[in-house]
């Protein structure tokens, strides 16, 4: 029985990165003898066992074979004549088929070390093909170690492997749940856009966000989806949440050209992006986030020139005065639109302006007003939004 460090572990502390969880594979184990020793079995699929002190993840040699289509059609066999150059050869990329002993030693039957240096994404074997998962990963990868001086490209074979598996329709087997997961933490990279390029790179996105795909094909210098990545990375700079990064790639997929759509632009991007969020299953808070960002960010920007009616009008239809801090974040996201706001360290001048808008809002004492209208109830919501009408014309005039 012999136990080895592999995957992300072993690159990540080659790469000089943090290690932040490490996984041990055994060699020449029995289920049998793990429990004898005092793993504890955690395993479904295959059997992973719990270190008895540490608690660790060790997971006997295995091999794999398909079974059926997608990424869960797979019948995985654990044996103790599994070696290790067996295990290893059934892993995604080269810069993750590494293993490392006891002493220290590195175990690189694949390349993956030479990869590492050269920045390449390489699969290791014909395996990769047979679990879409991995075509997210590795474009998720490309979004993580976006590492000076030189970021990591994908080998032309593996782009080539990659696109073939999207014509297979491989990729339109993965279920909702899976590719949100893989494009969220995408999203929460050092810069997302290299994610996306991936993507492009072998049709995937197409099949995922054709919404999305549609900017780079819009125009043949791709202006418009390059600008977009562009304010992606920008705003990731800024260590963003998840729900702003999300509603800022899908603030304005119809950039494009919509001359033919009958659908005014504003409800034309909500439906895009309250498609895109059906289909993925997206959470709740950041589909409510694109949602608002895509209806909402023509008007913000231009809310020096609201009235008062419109300035509440806006908060209202925002949930501003029950979701305070929802609607400033969503202010933030807005302000990550332009690449000249993110290139300043100012204030945004709609989000000062509307915050203090909101501020002043708040304070109106709806309650207050309800009960002169106890008898008229109708007249309720009318008398509470031209209350905080006047509150915000009274605050402008007394700027003057």
């Amino acid at each position: 029985m012999k136990t080895y460090i592999v995957g992300g572990a072993v690159r990540d502390a080659l790469l000089g990165l943090p290690v932040q969880d490490r996984d041990f594979v055994v060699v020449g184990a029995s289920p049998e003898e793990m429990l004898a020793k005092g793993y504890l079995p955690v395993g479904k699929d295959f059997p992973v066992f719990l270190h008895p002190q540490t608690h660790d993840e060790y997971a006997l040699a295995r091999t794999e074979r398909k079974t059926a289509a997608g990424y869960k059609g797979f019948v995985f066999h654990t044996d103790a004549d599994v070696t290790l150059e067996e295990d290893l050869i059934r892993r995604d990329l080269t810069i993750n088929a590494m293993a490392q002993d006891d002493t220290g030693n590195i175990i690189d039957p694949y390349g993956g070390l030479r990869d590492l240096q050269d920045r390449v994404f390489r699969h290791v074997s014909l395996a990769f093909c047979e679990d879409p998962v991995r075509i997210l990963r590795l474009a998720r990868f490309a979004a993580r170690f976006a590492i000076p001086p030189q970021d990591f490209s994908v080998a032309e074979e593996t782009t080539a492997l990659m696109q073939r598996m999207v014509a297979a329709g491989e990729v339109d087997a993965l279920v909702a749940e899976r590719v949100w997961q893989e494009l969220s933490r995408g999203l929460m990279e050092t810069r997302p856009s290299r994610m996306f390029a991936v993507l492009r790179s072998c049709g995937a996105l197409q099949r995922l966000l054709p919404e999305l795909n549609e900017l780079f094909e819009a125009d043949s210098g791709n202006e418009h989806g390059q600008h977009l990545m562009q304010i992606l990375d920008a705003t990731a700079q800024r260590n963003t949440s998840l729900s702003t990064r999300f509603a800022v790639l899908l603030h304005d997929l119809v950039i494009a050209s919509t001359e033919s759509n009958a659908l005014p632009l504003e409800k034309l991007r909500v439906k895009l992006v309250d498609g895109i969020c059906q289909r993925l299953k997206v959470p709740a808070d950041c589909r409510d986030m694109a949602v608002m960002l895509a209806r909402e960010h023509v008007h913000i920007k231009d809310a020096t020139s609201l009235s008062a009616a419109d300035t509440v009008d806006l908060l209202t239809r925002c949930d501003a005065l029950r979701k305070p801090e929802r609607f400033l974040e969503m202010l933030s996201a807005c302000a990550c639109l332009t690449l000249e706001e993110l290139a300043t360290d100012t204030v945004f001048a709609p989000q000062l302006q509307l915050s203090q808008a909101l501020d002043i809002v708040l304070k109106v004492n709806g309650g207050e007003i309800a009960s002169l209208y106890a008898h008229q109830p109708q007249q309720i919501p009318i008398a509470i939004r031209a209350g905080r009408i006047n509150a915000l014309e009274a605050a402008a005039n007394a700027q003057q």
